[in-house]
């Protein structure tokens, strides 16, 4: 009898394993690092950069709500370290007249294979930037505007489409 239970554990045992050894053994899935965080008056994000066609690395996007400053580095792939810090006045980028209570949001956004955009909104002020990170031609970081809008106040009304196919207004 005591026989028969070790062998019914044993197998038992063994059952199991091969059960979590198929669940663990899935296919592989990337790591993307695609985060952000706040605390206090900063946010903080990551996303990926472009350096040149072939190298692709992690930047880092921070903004400092105090300094109204957003500031940017990558990592270098062979050190580890940090790179040098690109930085842009968002007070002035804005027009924010001082002392004002702002409210800012940031996420990141891939855009191209190795390529994360930065979107910076300050909502008390409708306004909506579009950033990206890379190097200059003398390899210095560099933080590139491509687009700031108001999202306040648009004048122009878009249909939406409805899941039938039918226009709304």
């Amino acid at each position: 009898m005591r026989r028969t239970r070790n062998w019914l554990a044993g197998i038992a045992g063994i059952c199991c394993g091969l059960f979590g050894a198929m669940l663990f053994t899935g296919s592989e899935k990337p790591a993307h690092a695609s985060s952000g965080d706040r605390f206090q008056d900063y946010i903080m994000c990551t996303g990926a950069v472009s350096v040149n066609g072939k190298v692709q690395t992690d930047g880092v996007w921070m903004l400092d709500y105090r300094g109204g400053k957003l500031v940017a580095s990558v990592i270098d792939r062979t050190t580890g370290k940090m790179g040098g810090w690109a930085e842009v006045d968002l007070v002035s980028e804005f027009g924010i007249p001082p002392k004002t209570d702002v409210h800012f949001m940031m996420t990141t956004g891939q855009i191209a294979q190795g390529q994360a955009a930065l979107y910076v909104c300050e909502v008390a002020t409708g306004k909506f930037g579009v950033y990206t990170m890379g190097s200059s031609d003398s390899g210095v970081i560099q933080i590139r505007r491509h687009d700031l809008t108001n999202f306040r106040g648009a004048t122009k009304t878009t249909s939406v489409l409805q899941a039938s196919g039918t226009e709304q207004k």
